[in-house]
């Protein structure tokens, strides 16, 4: 029998995510994927997602096949007759270096993870979970063709149809809109320019015939249509062109991957069944509104990596991602639910979906007052900036003010490379806030401990017992 201390189930953008994290942290496993599907899907990458992907190395390769979201254009036949934006360009600030939600086709950011995930050594292989137990010390996971693995811990990454969560017997809970069905395609025409988002439908009651997206560093668009009825069409050229020419003189030219999205709103009832866990759409799916399904994903793969790699700290993976993933429910239920009404303000993004704001105060690993849970911010130094130094697998230990230099030599001495430790401030720290920002962002005189994942872990208080126990 095989065994490994890690087997994820699934290879999308949850599964990928957790498998570079614990590539890089020299921590054993196996990703297997049945089949992944083509096509565009998911497109948009939120700012926090973006913070991951710099500290996983893929970022500068994520922003250039990226694009900025495009304005929309809004036609009645062949007229334009509205044009705006769902998203407003931001300017970086000190604490948030990437503001703004680029565009990518998913697959495009699948091809990017795993080229990341063959640099630090890992591959995805294909193989089929049909079956596996549980007992106090491992699981053991049963593949098609009769290959049975041992591991420590399994990892169900694999959709909103989780054969692990349905083999758990885990509650799904929620409502799928059988009557709410959309068809989407990747699709080829030359008759609409690649500058902006196009829309046809009626502008008046905001109810939307089709749409045309072009998708960066391809010659696709992504084309979304409502579809009426409850009848299935094929999915083929005559199919979306028919879609097209009742509203439109656009000419398809060429179809690709194409599927029918129902509207699933669900979320499992635990994320973890001792030592299987859920993460992504294997634990909660979302509408597409707001575009936070993939990102929150991610988000789960990021926070369970470190744990995972350690061992430690496991329980806390559904004490915090649980609520996460609740909340950010209830924000795309609602945005979806404004657009199905035609609420103007529901076509606009603002900061609610950048995923910025999330955090975990109150939760058992954040510890103190004031930012003890929240993101860690951004800042520039005199050389670089404080994502150089949380970049990697480590904790970071900052230390604020007067009097810590004994402090941080001690931790660097005791912990190694797990917890790299700094004075920060004036000329003569280690880092230099020569302009003040990290310290108007943290705002402490004391000690502030960032975990692997860029979150608060301590907040002016004591961090020994913190770092004895996870580091």
């Amino acid at each position: 029998m095989n065994e490994t201390r890690v087997l994820i189930v699934g290879a999308g953008p949850t599964g990928l995510t957790l498998a570079c994290d614990l590539a890089r942290r020299g921590a054993d496993f196996r990703i297997i994927e049945k089949e992944r599907p083509a096509g565009s899907r998911g497109k948009g990458l939120q700012p926090r997602t973006l913070e991951v992907f710099d500290d996983l190395g893929v970022l500068d390769a994520v922003l250039t096949a990226g694009a900025p979201y495009p304005p929309l254009r809004s036609y009645a036949g062949g007229e334009v007759v509205w044009e705006g934006r769902m998203h407003e360009p931001k300017e970086p600030t000190p604490d948030v270096p990437y503001p703004t939600a680029p565009m990518l086709p998913q697959w495009r950011t699948e091809q990017i993870l795993r080229d990341r995930l063959a640099e630090l050594g890992g591959r995805v292989e294909r193989g089929e979970l049909i079956d596996f137990e549980q007992d106090d010390d491992g699981v053991t996971a049963v593949l098609a063709g009769g290959e049975r693995i041992r591991a420590a811990y399994l990892v169900g990454a694999d959709g909103g149809r989780s054969v692990v969560r349905k083999r758990l017997g885990i509650g799904f809970a929620g409502e799928t809109h059988e009557t709410e069905r959309m068809l989407i395609a990747d699709v080829r025409t030359d008759d609409v320019d690649r500058d902006h988002w196009h829309f046809w439908g009626d502008v008046a009651s905001r109810t939307p015939h089709f749409a045309l997206c072009p998708l960066p560093g391809t010659e696709d668009f992504q084309l979304v249509a409502p579809l009426i009825g409850t009848d299935t069409p094929e999915l083929t050229l005559p199919t979306f062109q028919k879609i097209v020419s009742e509203v439109s003189d656009v000419r398809l030219r060429e179809v690709g991957w194409a599927s029918v999205y129902r509207v699933n709103i669900r979320m499992a009832e635990r994320f973890r069944d001792r030592r299987v866990f859920l993460a992504g759409d294997a634990a909660h799916v979302h509408s597409p509104a707001g575009g936070q399904g993939l990102n929150t994903g991610v988000q789960d793969a990021y926070n369970l990596g470190w744990k995972l790699a350690a061992e430690r700290a496991l329980d806390t993976y559904e004490e915090e991602r649980l609520p996460v993933a609740a909340g950010v429910l209830g924000l795309s239920t609602r945005l979806y639910r404004g657009m199905s009404e035609r609420q103007a303000e529901a076509y606009r993004r603002g900061g609610e979906t950048d995923q910025l704001g999330i955090g975990y105060p109150g939760a058992s690993l954040s510890v103190g007052g004031g930012k003890a849970g929240e993101r860690a911010p951004d800042a520039p130094l005199r050389e670089g900036r404080l994502f150089d130094v949380f970049r990697g697998p480590h904790f970071t230990l900052l230390a604020f003010g007067e009097g810590h230099a004994e402090t941080v030599a001690r931790v660097n001495e005791r912990y190694g490379a797990a917890v790299r430790a700094y004075t920060v401030g004036d000329d003569g720290a280690d880092l230099v806030d020569a302009a003040g920002h990290a310290r108007r962002a943290y705002g402490t005189d004391g000690l502030v401990l960032v975990r692997p994942d860029g979150y608060i872990g301590v907040y002016d208080a004591p961090v020994d017992d913190y770092l004895r126990a996870l580091a």
